[in-house]
């Protein structure tokens, strides 16, 4: 009698684990909320270089304004310049394609683009640090793209 106790006690832990764990593993899918910014290419232009970013916002709301100050490093690693980058406005859930002419800079020569910061970042129920703490960097080009 006692092995068939044990064998039931047994029986119901293991049953009901997945029920305890079924929560859990919901959270672990759940999507983490980011805004991705890709840097898909960078050509030479006739203002100079032209920078191709694709935006992904999964922070859960609309931003009405994102802007971000770059740093542009050259090929020595020695920054060139700083400059902002206005997206404008970025719908949730949607990838939007914005480039951007850097007048006078030289793509060959540009080894290292640096988010330094969101100088904008707004939109309703957005705090103004969602922009940086949900930032992801991503790159299709041999220029390393980060924070």
């Amino acid at each position: 009698m006692a092995s068939l106790t044990a064998s039931l006690r047994l029986l119901t832990s293991a049953l009901a684990m997945p029920l305890v764990m079924g929560p859990a593993w919901a959270q672990e899918s759940a999507p983490v909320p980011a805004l991705t910014l890709e840097l898909n290419g960078a050509q030479p232009s006739e203002k100079g270089c032209r920078l191709t970013f694709v935006v992904n916002n999964t922070l859960g709301a609309d931003l009405s304004k994102a802007a971000f100050e770059i740093a542009l490093f050259n090929e020595a690693g020695v920054v060139d310049r700083l400059t902002v980058l206005d997206f404008k406005d970025l719908p949730a859930g949607k990838t939007k394609v914005t480039r951007f002419d850097l007048a006078g800079a030289d793509c060959a020569k540009v080894s290292r683009v640096l988010i330094n910061s969101a100088t904008e970042c707004a939109g309703t129920g957005i705090e103004p640090d969602a922009c940086m703490r949900g930032l992801k960097t991503e790159t299709k080009t041999g220029i390393a793209f980060g924070v």
